[in-house]
């Protein structure tokens, strides 16, 4: 996605009193709906669902493979970690907004676990690239975990403590995922319309996802 903007790509998180200002509200309409999944994108969700955000790189893909994963009731891309509110693609694009492109997961925990949505976020991206993936560079291609509850937050941190221990003895490098509560991490903002479930609508379009082919162990092979 990036060599659409490479001369505005940022390889440093901007200063908060640098970002752009940003607006009161979206300059585009927001969908109602999920075109795969057909749940209402922005909800209400069923009682007891639960969502969790997660940037690794290019959205498109990332988005694509969290649809596909039994128990998620929907899923959208979106900016969040940064401080421009209300930004455009074009804005995060330039670097100065301080946001990841990132997707909110909302899923049934009776049927998929807080642990399990964690572990195919670990094993569908390199998480030791800092601020870039792959070909994709620049801080909203940052990997990123946003929780929104206790057992998350745990769950993120036990996950990411035992990825480490299987990257490094696969050669990888430090894990450089931001990991932060949503209230941490400001206000989530729903991308434009045609980056919503964008490979559903463009099966051949630009997919940018790739990990590491290190598996995240399970309790019970940690």
């Amino acid at each position: 996605m990036n060599w659409l903007f490479g001369s505005a790509l940022k390889s440093t998180m901007v200063e908060p009193e640098r970002a752009l200002k940003g607006r009161e509200g979206y300059t585009y309409a927001v969908p109602t709906t999920h075109t795969v999944l057909g749940t209402p994108l922005r909800g209400p969700h069923p009682d007891g669902t639960r969502t969790l955000v997660v940037g690794m790189g290019c959205f498109w893909g990332a988005e694509r493979i969290f649809w596909q994963l039994p128990g998620v009731v929907v899923t959208s891309v979106g900016y969040q970690g940064g401080y421009t509110p209300y930004p455009t693609y074009e804005e995060v694009c330039t670097g100065l907004t301080g946001h990841a492109e990132v997707v909110e997961v909302a899923y049934d925990p009776a049927v998929v676990s807080d642990a399990d949505v964690l572990r195919t976020f670990w094993e569908s991206h390199d998480p030791t690239q800092g601020y870039r993936q792959g070909n994709d560079r620049g801080t909203q291609y940052r990997s990123v975990v946003y929780t929104t509850t206790p057992e998350q937050a745990a769950a993120a941190e036990e996950t990411l403590a035992a990825y480490q221990d299987r990257l490094t003895a696969a050669g990888y490098g430090q894990i450089t995922t931001e990991v932060r509560t949503t209230a941490e991490a400001g206000p989530y903002y729903y991308a434009e319309d045609y980056h919503q479930q964008y490979l559903d609508k463009n099966p051949n379009g630009y997919c940018g996802i790739g990990g590491t082919g290190v598996s995240c162990p399970r309790p019970l092979d940690a």
